[in-house]
């Protein structure tokens, strides 16, 4: 089962201002997150009951929460690893 890809408004826009090459790498991950939300490299945060988190190479992470329930991944943060965890 796939699961759908959403934004929040935030993340959309954090995506948005990001380098091409950038985007270009979190949208594989995006790709492979859709195909299994929980796969290994994926970590859950603590504090966050549903919230998970990916690293898009080294120096970028994608904050999302998994709803089943939905088959929906929503995608919370996409931020550079310094700036990511402020606001969650």
């Amino acid at each position: 089962m796939r699961y759908r890809i959403a934004f929040t408004a935030r993340s959309a826009s954090e995506l948005e201002k990001l380098p091409r090459h950038i985007q270009k790498r979190i949208a594989r991950w995006l790709m492979l997150l859709g195909d299994d939300p929980r796969r290994e490299g994926t970590k859950k945060l603590e504090g966050h009951s549903r919230l998970r988190r990916v690293h898009a190479g080294k120096d970028y992470i994608i904050v999302y929460a998994v709803r089943d329930e939905e088959v929906l991944v929503l995608i919370v943060r996409v931020s550079h690893r310094k700036d990511v965890y402020g606001g969650l």
